[in-house]
């Protein structure tokens, strides 16, 4: 149990070395979040457990729900707000549990969906079985079905696009991918074609007779750098201005993209935009963990030294 002491007590020298916990509090000690320096407006225990990385808003309501939560040294109730210097305790027995959640890393073929089920095509996390595991994991983890409750994927990838999906039951790494305040980078090799009308009218289908005007080969040599300029930064969808993306040719017909947002089919809606059409989508990175060899089809674990 982790409290502070009451005003005017005297304060332990910081060399000195911290009391034996007793016998019966040994098996469930708690794991202690340090308080931020300074005070602040109180708010819900959830969020603030999410803020400091001790896990989801939903894994804390859980946690609370079992009385694995103490602020101050008092068993939390659901609902409880904190100030944000409030010591924050987690049971021994959340941590464990937590500390058996996986992490997997799937490179999705086309034809699959992200999420749930739709218009007759299969989730990817379908391939999620033994058969599909990777033979080069280095992880020591078996695979078991306990590993499926709650596997959910960790951002979108389109049904007509390929590569690297993160599906998890972890909750911090949920919020480090698709947390409103996230920053990660996802990386994409995109391959198109160009249509100067497309550009003209926002990017629609192809009037009748101008298919065979759209350049497939060293298409490079006939977008103007314009185009490329507003793919970096310059365009909105749906009214709400892109956040800047870093774009660049990697050969004369492939782009790499750069984004730390990710909208729905946004790559793809962006192009259209500067009179470029997508014919194929990789996603090759996000963040610091590289989709690599794993073959189409196939899945991993997060290495425990893997960090997105």
């Amino acid at each position: 149990m982790s409290t502070r002491p009451p005003p005017g007590a005297p304060q332990r020298r910081p060399d000195s070395k911290p009391p034996r916990p007793n016998a019966a509090s040994s098996s469930t000690r708690p794991q202690t979040a340090p308080p931020p320096a300074g005070h602040g407006e109180p708010v819900r225990l959830n969020k603030r457990m999410a803020e400091l990385g001790l896990c989801s808003r939903r894994e804390a309501d859980a946690w609370i729900e079992r009385g694995w939560v103490r602020v101050d040294g008092v068993v939390a109730e659901m609902g409880a707000k904190v100030r944000p210097d409030a010591r924050i305790s987690v049971d021994r027995q959340a941590t464990g549990e937590q500390a058996q959640r996986v992490t997997i890393l799937l490179h999705k073929p086309i034809g699959f969906v992200s999420g749930q089920a739709e218009d007759g095509h299969a989730p990817a996390v379908t391939l999620i079985e033994p058969r599909n595991h990777w033979r080069e994991d280095g992880s020591r983890l078996r695979f078991s079905s306990a590993q499926l409750r709650g596997l959910a994927p960790a951002g979108r990838l389109d049904i007509d696009s390929t590569g690297l999906l993160v599906l998890t039951q972890d909750g911090r790494v949920a919020r480090t991918l698709i947390g409103e305040d996230s920053t990660i980078e996802k990386e994409y090799l995109v391959r198109v074609r160009y249509d100067p009308s497309g550009a003209a009218s926002g990017g629609g289908p192809l009037a009748p007779g101008h298919e065979d005007a759209m350049a497939s080969v060293d298409v490079r040599s006939v977008v103007p750098p314009e185009a490329l300029a507003r793919l970096r930064h310059g365009l909105s969808l749906d009214g709400v201005r892109l956040k800047p993306a870093r774009v660049e040719w990697q050969n004369e017909e492939q782009l790499r993209f750069v984004l730390t947002e990710g909208r729905k089919r946004q790559i793809r809606r962006m192009c259209a935009l500067v009179g470029l059409t997508v014919v194929g989508l990789k996603r090759v990175r996000i963040g610091r963990v590289m989709l690599g060899r794993l073959p189409l089809g196939q899945w991993r674990y997060l290495g425990p030294d893997e960090r997105f």
